[in-house]
C-alpha cells in the first residue's frame, strides 16, 4: 500500500491544472487539485480558445458543455497593418459549420473545467500553499492554510506546479526566472458598445504598440475583450505606460471611430506571459510545472490556454507510467520535457522569429497589402493560421521576394518543420 495520499498533488485549478486532472483521473491516478481562489473566480487574460485547446475540449467531450456556457464561436481573423491596411481571413473558408475556436471569459472557462474536475477528483478551494514537502531535494507533498486559517498537508508521488506565471512550485524549487527578453507584458479590459464587431478575432499592429500588437475579441451580450500586447525588453527600451498606450490604441486614426460610444467596464488591467521561446526546465525530483508555470505562452500570439492544455496531457500520460513504479526523481521525470519540446519546440521557434518579424512594419505591410488583393496569399495565410501549414514560410526570404513578384507561394507541411526553439 502506498505511503503516499495521492498519486498527484495539483497546485493550480486553472485550464492546465483541471485538464491534468482529467487526463490523470481518465488514467488511473488518484489526485488532488488545490487552488487559492474559490470558483468562479476571474483571470486576466484575452480570453481567446484556439483550435489547440478546442482539440483536448473534445477528447475530453466538453464542447458541448461549452456551448451551453456564455461563449462566442469565432471562425476567422482580421489582421491589420501599421498602414491601416486590413484583412478578414476565416480559419476554414470551406466550412463555416463547425467553429474552429471561441472566445469565453475565464470567469467561465476555468470554472466549466474545474467543476468538471470536481467531480472526478478531490479538490480544495480557498487554499493558499504555503511551503512544499520535502526530504532531501525530493518534493513529496504540500502544506498551506485553508481561508478559516486550518493548516493542512498533503504527500504525493509527484507535485505538479499549474499555478502560473509567479508558481510557487516554481519558486520554492528554484526554477522561477524573470527574463525580460522571453516575457510579455499585456494589458485587457472589458467594453461595450464597440461598434463593427464579427465572428473573428482581431489583431492589429498599430503605431501606438508596435512592436507588439492590439487585440479586438468579441464576447457574449456585446461585451468585447480588448488589450494590448509588448515584449517586455521593448516595453523598458522605449519607457512605455501600458495603460496610456492601451488608451491610444483605442483612440488611434484607425479605431477611434469604433470606440467612439464604447463603454469601459471595470479597469485597464495587466499581467505578465513568460513565453516559449526559452526552454526553461520545467521538472526535477518529485515535481513537474505546466502551461504560465512552465513558461509554454506562444510567443507570437501570447495565448497560452492551448498549450497550457497540451502540457497538461503530456503530465498526465507520463505520471501514468512513473507512478506505477517508485522512481520520482528528476531522472525520470526529464520524460516530461523531452515530450513537451517533440511536440511543441519547433511551433515555439517559429512564433518567436515571427515575434521578431513583427518589428518590422514595413514587412507587415506588405504580406497585408498582398493579401487584399490576392486570393491565393490569403489563402496562405489562412492554411497558416488553420495550422494546415507552417508558419515556416513567413520566415524565408523567398517569401518576401515572391510576394513582390506576385508569384506563388509554396506551403510547407507542418511535417517538415524540424527546428530546435531558442534558447
Amino acid at each position: 500500500m502506498s505511503i503516499y495520499d495521492y498519486d498527484v498533488v495539483i497546485v493550480g485549478g486553472g485550464p492546465g491544472g483541471a485538464t491534468t486532472a482529467l487526463y490523470a483521473e481518465q488514467m488511473g491516478l488518484k489526485c488532488l487539485v488545490v487552488d487559492k481562489k474559490s470558483f468562479p473566480r476571474d483571470k486576466i487574460c484575452g480570453d481567446a480558445l484556439s483550435g489547440k485547446a478546442v482539440v483536448y475540449l473534445r477528447e475530453l467531450g466538453l464542447i458541448d458543455e461549452l456551448e451551453k456556457n456564455d461563449q462566442v464561436p469565432v471562425h476567422g481573423v482580421i489582421f491589420s497593418a501599421p498602414n491601416h491596411t486590413a484583412i478578414d481571413i476565416p480559419f476554414d473558408p470551406n466550412n463555416k459549420a463547425k467553429a474552429p475556436g471561441y472566445v469565453c471569459r475565464r470567469m467561465v472557462f476555468d470554472n466549466l473545467l474545474f467543476q468538471e474536475a470536481k467531480k472526478k477528483v478531490d479538490t480544495i478551494e480557498d487554499f493558499t500553499v504555503k511551503d512544499l514537502i520535502k526530504k532531501g531535494d525530493q518534493v513529496m507533498g504540500i502544506k498551506g492554510k485553508t481561508k478559516d486559517g486550518k493548516e493542512l498537508q498533503f504527500t504525493a508521488k509527484v507535485v505538479i506546479g499549474a499555478d502560473g506565471f509567479s508558481s510557487m512550485v516554481a519558486r520554492k524549487t528554484g526554477l522561477y526566472e524573470h527574463d525580460s527578453r522571453h516575457l510579455l507584458v499585456a494589458t485587457r479590459a472589458y467594453y461595450r458598445n464597440v461598434h463593427e464587431m464579427k465572428d473573428s478575432i482581431e489583431l492589429h499592429y498599430v503605431e501606438e504598440v508596435i512592436p507588439g500588437y492590439f487585440w479586438i475579441f468579441p464576447l457574449e451580450n456585446g461585451y468585447v475583450n480588448v488589450g494590448i500586447g509588448m515584449v517586455h525588453k521593448y516595453l523598458k527600451q522605449r519607457d512605455v505606460d501600458l495603460r496610456k498606450a492601451h488608451v491610444a490604441a483605442t483612440e488611434s486614426e484607425a479605431f477611434k471611430n469604433r470606440f467612439k460610444d464604447a463603454e469601459m467596464i471595470g479597469d485597464i488591467v495587466a499581467w505578465n506571459l513568460p513565453v516559449g521561446s526559452k526552454r526553461r526546465k520545467a521538472y526535477g525530483d518529485g515535481f513537474l510545472l505546466i502551461g504560465d508555470a512552465a513558461g509554454l505562452i506562444d510567443p507570437f500570439t501570447g495565448e497560452g490556454i492551448g498549450n497550457a492544455m497540451c502540457s497538461a496531457k503530456i503530465a498526465a500520460e507520463v505520471l501514468s507510467e512513473v507512478c506505477k513504479g517508485t522512481d520520482y526523481t528528476e531522472k525520470t521525470l526529464a520524460e516530461y520535457q523531452e515530450r513537451i519540446w517533440k511536440r511543441l519546440g519547433a511551433e515555439m521557434t517559429l512564433s518567436y522569429n515571427l515575434q521578431r518579424v513583427g518589428k518590422h512594419k514595413s514587412l507587415v505591410n506588405l504580406v497585408v497589402n498582398k493579401a487584399a488583393k490576392s486570393p491565393d496569399v490569403s489563402l496562405w495565410i489562412s492554411d497558416m493560421m488553420a495550422g494546415r501549414h507552417t508558419k515556416k514560410a513567413l520566415l524565408n526570404p523567398a517569401t518576401y521576394f515572391k510576394l513582390l513578384t506576385n508569384r506563388k507561394i509554396d506551403s510547407v507541411s507542418n511535417t517538415q518543420t524540424n527546428t530546435q526553439t531558442a534558447s
